[in-house]
């Protein structure tokens, strides 16, 4: 399940599912407007293995790490966070929900930071050609 974070705009969830990748927006078909940062993770957890995506580098943390949920970090302009949400979703790395479950990534035009439960040392990865 790919969630979007509510400060992510509408026409960005509407480009996803015209590229037919499936999307709860927060505020509009799960969780309420409005929400505190500390009440997504709660949140997330209530879900069946969501990836989040955000604008909000904040969560991007190694204690962030869970086996239930990944959580995705935009770096970029929020009217790219389409593309970004699809490319990750395309990266070999990262291109089904197991692969994706208990990492948090940061996105970036540069590439991917990523730590994954358990993982002593952030890793850092490119985008495929």
């Amino acid at each position: 399940m790919n969630i979007l974070d509510e400060h992510i705009p509408i026409d960005q969830r509407q480009l996803l599912k015209s590229w037919r990748i499936s999307v709860r927006h927060i505020g509009y078909d799960v969780g309420r407007k409005g929400i505190k940062d500390s009440e997504i993770i709660p949140l997330l957890l209530s879900l069946r293995h969501p990836t989040f995506f955000t604008l909000d580098l904040g969560f991007y943390e190694r204690h962030l790490c869970h086996e239930r949920y990944c959580l995705a970090c935009i770096d970029v302009n929020q009217y790219e966070t389409a593309s970004f949400a699809r490319r990750l979703l395309r990266h070999p790395q990262f291109n089904t929900q197991a692969k994706r479950i208990g990492a948090v990534i940061r996105m970036s035009q540069k590439g991917l930071l990523v730590w994954r439960l358990h993982a002593e040392e952030e890793v850092r990865l490119t985008w495929p050609q």
